[in-house]
């Protein structure tokens, strides 16, 4: 059975971001698919030292373990689908949330690209404001790892302040239920392709430098 891993950058345990990954999940569970929804924003999370140690080792690890993100990058490499939701902070992926998708996606990148292929989507809850920033936010992690990417009938917001309003906001609800219909179908695409279309070969990345 196909399963997709859902990361919630918000501090809030079931509040607005919860609601909206949970909207996708029930959806992607109707359609015969496992969901697992995983709590960051609530965690103590420190950014990327910058240290190399993971390109050197290549162990699919970041060099800090006294936290749960080596964890969680296994989970995203067994997982076929990945959801990213963050609340917005000052137009932007809450704190926590931004400094686990730098460790585990730059962990990937150095291995061999761990995420290629699979599936990926995000996920923003506002009040007001910020929600597109925060949403190219997190897809630009999603582009770079060369995942695939379903689309909604517009863009992927949901809006509510206290936890729980999100469910009153029509228009977010069914963009929620329409991205989750959207991956759900995207996957097994992928699944019924697999051993039938060869997939790209991967290349190493070019890196240039214009400064002299």
């Amino acid at each position: 059975m196909m399963k997709v891993v859902a990361f919630n950058g918000s501090p809030n345990k079931q509040g607005n971001t919860w609601h909206g990954l949970r909207m996708v999940a029930d959806v992607l569970e109707e359609e015969g698919i496992r969901t697992e929804i995983i709590h960051v924003g609530n965690k103590a999370i420190r950014g990327c030292l910058a240290c190399g140690q993971c390109a050197k080792k290549k162990n699919e690890e970041c060099i800090q373990t006294d936290d749960p993100v080596n964890e969680w990058i296994q989970l995203m490499k067994e997982a076929d689908g990945i959801l990213l939701g963050s609340p917005v902070h000052f137009s932007a992926i809450g704190g926590t949330m931004k400094s686990f998708l730098d460790r585990a996606f730059y962990v990937s990148g150095v291995n061999q690209s761990m995420l290629r292929h699979k599936v990926g989507a995000s996920v923003a809850a506002v009040r007001r404001s910020g929600g597109l920033p925060t949403f190219n936010q997190l897809n630009n992690f999603i582009c770079y790892s060369e995942m695939l990417m379903p689309g909604s009938n517009y863009w992927n917001v949901i809006h509510g302040t206290l936890p729980g309003e999100a469910a009153q906001d029509a228009e977010g609800v069914q963009i929620m239920r329409m991205l989750g219909k959207n991956m759900a179908w995207l996957m097994k695409l992928v699944a019924h392709g697999k051993g039938v279309f060869p997939p790209p070969e991967r290349e190493d990345k070019i890196k240039m430098n214009f400064i002299r």
